[in-house]
C-alpha cells in the first residue's frame, strides 16, 4: 500500500505519514507511471484526476481532494472503477465568508454606503453561503438566500427568486458549477442578466469562473456600464482575461478559501476520511500543528459599530490581496503564483476577543472571535 499526497495540503506530511507508506508530489506534476502502485491518492484542485491519469493504477482504492470543489475529478470515470471518492466540502467555507466581509466593508467607501443597511443577495445556500448568512445574521444585515436545487430538495429555509435576488443591493455567489440539468450555474449571469445590474449594485463572485460569462462583463465595461463587481474566480483559470481587472473594484486569484484554516481544514477532512477507509483511529487534528495568531488577543473597552469594520479587516483586508494582484498579475504563471506561494492568513476564530458584553461584542463574537 502507498499513500501518494499533493504537497501543496498544509501539514500534509504530519497528517499522512502515519497512516503507512506515502510519497509527496508538486500539484499537477504527478504522472500515470509515478502512480503505478498507488493505493490511495489525496489530491487538491491542481491535479486532474480523471483516465488519463489513473488509467493503469490497477491497486487504486481511494482518491480523496483537499477541496470544496470537485470539478477537477472526473467523478464518472471513479463511479465506473468502484473508486470512492471524497471532496472535503465546506473546508473552507468560513474564509470565504470572511472574505466576503472584508469585501463588503472596505467597498463600502467607494460605493459611498453603509454596508451594514443594505440588502445582500446570496445565491447558492450550501456550506460558504450559510457560513456568510449565519455572519450577516450576526451582524444585523438582511439577506435573501436564493437556491432552487435545495429548494426542490425540501430545505426549510426561505428561499426567494432570482429576481428578487436582482434587486439585492448585493448579489454575492456561492454555487458550485453546474452545466447541465435544470438548474444549470454555467453563465449564470450571462450578458442578459448583467444588463440588468444597474450601477447602484455589487455583484462578488468567489464560487467558480464560469458563473459569471468573462467575456460578456468585459464587453459591458468596454461598451461604458458602470458596474460595481468584485471577482475572486474567473473563466479560464489560470489563464484569465487579464483585460478585466481594470474594471473591477477588487481582484483576487481565486484565493477567498485560503485561509490557513480553510486549506488545513480540507487536509484534516481527508486525513479523517482516509482513516476510515483504513479502519483506523484518527488521533491527529488540526489543533495539533495551527500556530497561535497574532496578536493573539483584541481589546476593546468600549466596542463599538466602527470596531466591527476595523476587525473585519484587521484579520482580512482583501486591499491587500487586491494590491499584490494588481502588481503582479500578468501571465497563468503568474495567477498560479499567486496562488501557490499564498501568505498566512488567519480567520476571526484564531483570535480571542476581551470585549465585554455589549450588542457589538455580541456581534463580534457571532463572526467568530473567541470570548476571553
Amino acid at each position: 500500500m502507498t499513500i501518494f499526497y499533493e504537497t501543496s495540503m498544509p501539514y500534509a506530511d504530519a497528517f499522512f505519514a502515519c497512516l503507512g507508506p506515502c510519497q509527496g508530489f508538486s500539484g499537477g506534476s504527478v504522472t500515470p507511471a509515478d502512480l503505478r502502485y498507488a493505493s490511495m491518492l489525496l489530491v487538491r484542485s491542481t491535479t486532474k484526476v480523471d483516465e488519463a491519469l489513473i488509467g493503469q493504477c490497477e491497486k487504486l482504492r481511494f482518491v480523496a481532494t483537499a477541496t470544496a470543489g470537485f470539478n477537477h475529478l472526473d467523478l464518472d470515470y471513479l463511479r465506473k472503477r468502484n473508486i470512492p471518492a471524497y471532496v472535503a466540502a465546506g473546508c473552507n467555507a468560513v474564509s470565504v465568508a470572511e472574505y466576503v466581509l472584508s469585501a463588503l466593508v472596505q467597498s463600502a467607501g467607494r460605493l459611498q454606503w453603509q454596508w451594514r443597511d443594505k440588502t445582500v443577495g446570496i445565491v447558492g445556500a450550501g456550506q460558504v453561503g450559510s457560513a456568510l448568512a449565519a455572519r450577516l445574521e450576526a451582524l444585523g444585515v438582511r439577506y435573501l438566500l436564493c437556491d432552487p436545487p435545495k429548494q426542490a430538495a425540501g430545505d426549510n429555509r426561505e428561499f426567494v427568486t432570482m429576481d428578487a435576488i436582482m434587486q439585492c443591493d448585493v448579489i454575492t455567489l456561492h454555487t458550485p458549477l453546474v452545466k447541465n440539468g435544470d438548474h444549470p450555474t454555467l453563465h449564470l449571469f450571462d450578458a442578459t442578466r448583467l444588463a440588468q445590474l444597474s450601477s447602484n449594485q455589487l455583484l462578488i463572485n468567489a464560487s467558480r469562473g464560469e458563473v459569471v460569462d468573462n467575456r460578456a462583463l468585459l464587453a459591458a465595461f468596454e461598451s461604458g456600464r458602470k458596474l460595481n463587481v468584485i471577482l475572486d474566480v474567473w473563466e479560464r483559470e489560470p489563464d484569465i482575461d487579464t483585460r478585466l481587472i481594470p474594471h473591477v473594484i477588487f481582484a483576487s486569484a481565486h484565493i477567498a478559501g485560503h485561509s490557513i484554516e480553510g486549506k488545513a481544514r480540507g487536509t484534516e477532512m481527508v486525513y479523517q476520511a482516509a482513516c476510515e477507509q483504513l479502519a483506523m483511529e484518527a488521533n491527529l487534528s488540526l489543533a495539533d500543528f495551527l500556530p497561535p495568531a497574532q496578536p493573539e488577543c483584541f481589546t476593546l473597552q468600549d466596542p463599538q459599530p466602527a470596531d466591527i469594520d476595523r476587525l473585519i479587516c484587521a484579520v482580512y483586508d482583501i486591499s491587500q490581496d487586491d494590491l499584490r494582484f494588481r502588481q503582479q498579475m500578468r501571465n497563468a504563471s503568474d495567477f498560479s503564483a499567486l496562488r501557490k506561494h499564498y501568505p498566512i492568513r488567519r480567520e476571526c476564530s484564531a483570535y480571542r476577543l476581551n470585549a465585554g458584553k455589549n450588542s457589538v461584542s455580541q456581534a463580534l463574537y457571532g463572526l467568530g472571535f473567541q470570548p476571553v
